[in-house]
């Protein structure tokens, strides 16, 4: 079954082609960062209409490099949420809409169940039942992942997600947008030790996380060195370089103790990260050290396909459509969407 994947949650439009058989025949991807740069974030009614002015572009760029025509699609998955209303109703109504003039089914899928399987994506794919450590922008969560559709959580952010901290740090810095890959990027410059930051809630039970407070350690820590720098009360880059790496440090430790202690909980040997932070070199290497100690595997796909991407709903959305799952006319679309409400397939 050939399946074309939209997802057009946030500021990314990602089209992609996936068989049943074949696996990942061709995916497009337009990013809007450029679009937002200039604001500093993400504006939604700019978001929704870029989706609206690639999403044909992107489909004609696909079927051109995978050599398929329209007719061939035999089924389409769009993102139904969550995330911001109008991008996602952009992707909903396009990818519904292409479903009834090609006569094939159509099924809305969940965002972060996206995020959650990409590594399957990978030739070397995880094997079910294992720990997940979904992280990103808008999400920071550790769930058990049972198979496709059952999905117990473990533990969630009560504040800022992982993603959302590294963004307003480096707003604070004074960083370009988007402000995550700058920290990280500054953070290769900078010496360890210089500074400590908390690791939020680690010294309590539970999987929890809560990251806003180490945004205001962030700024306090920022204006104390400013103040002890009595020559122009300013931070120099390397002052603004170590502070990011002690960050970040601290962001990746805090959930490299969350991770372990949701393997050892869950009696688990494998654990799979995913969702853009999860593209992050130097968690990629802590939890690469930490799943090595206990004798665990580790899993995460690409990096093209750790942010938003087409192809990691295509996935599940032929893994939905081949369960015999579709949407009928109506085109339906969720802010808010828990992903224990996802039907197993």
């Amino acid at each position: 079954m050939l399946v074309l994947g939209i997802e057009s949650s946030c500021d990314e439009t990602g089209l992609a082609l996936y068989d049943s058989e074949q696996g990942l025949v061709g995916h497009a991807l337009h990013s809007q960062i450029e679009l937002h740069a200039e604001y500093g974030g993400v504006v939604p009614e700019l978001a929704s209409r870029d989706h609206i002015r690639y999403l044909i572009p992107l489909l004609q760029q696909v079927l051109a490099e995978t050599g398929k025509n329209k007719s061939e699609i035999e089924g389409v998955a769009y993102t139904a949420g969550p995330g911001l209303i109008g991008a996602l109703m952009s992707g909903a109504a396009f990818g519904r809409s292409l479903a009834w003039s090609l006569a094939v089914p159509a099924v809305e899928v969940h965002h972060m169940e996206g995020h959650l399987l990409a590594p399957m994506l990978q030739d070397n794919a995880p094997a079910f039942p294992f720990v997940a450590l979904l992280v990103s922008g808008g999400h920071t969560l550790l769930a058990y992942v049972k198979g496709i559709g059952r999905y117990e959580i473990l533990g969630q952010s009560l504040d800022d997600a992982a993603g959302e901290a590294f963004d307003k740090t480096a707003k604070l810095l004074g960083l370009g947008y988007p402000g995550g890959p700058a920290l990280a990027a500054l953070a290769l410059q900078g010496s360890a030790g210089r500074y400590r930051f908390p690791r939020p809630m680690v010294d309590r039970p539970g999987l929890d996380f809560s990251f806003s407070g180490l945004k205001t350690f962030a700024l306090n820590t920022m204006q104390k060195t400013a103040r002890e720098n009595t020559d122009d009360g300013r931070l120099t880059q390397q002052d603004k370089a170590d502070i990011s790496l002690a960050f970040e440090q601290a962001v990746a430790d805090t959930l490299k103790i969350k991770c372990r202690r949701a393997l050892q909980q869950q009696n688990c040997k494998i654990l799979v990260i995913a969702g853009g932070v999860g593209a992050n070199r130097h968690l990629r290497q802590v939890l690469a050290e930490m799943t090595a100690q206990i004798d665990a595997e580790l899993f995460y796909p690409d990096i093209e396909f750790c942010t938003d991407n087409g192809a990691m709903i295509a996935q599940v959305g032929c893994f939905r459509l081949m369960a015999g799952e579709t949407q009928p006319l109506e085109i339906a679309a969720r802010a808010r969407w828990s992903m224990q409400d996802l039907t197993a397939v």
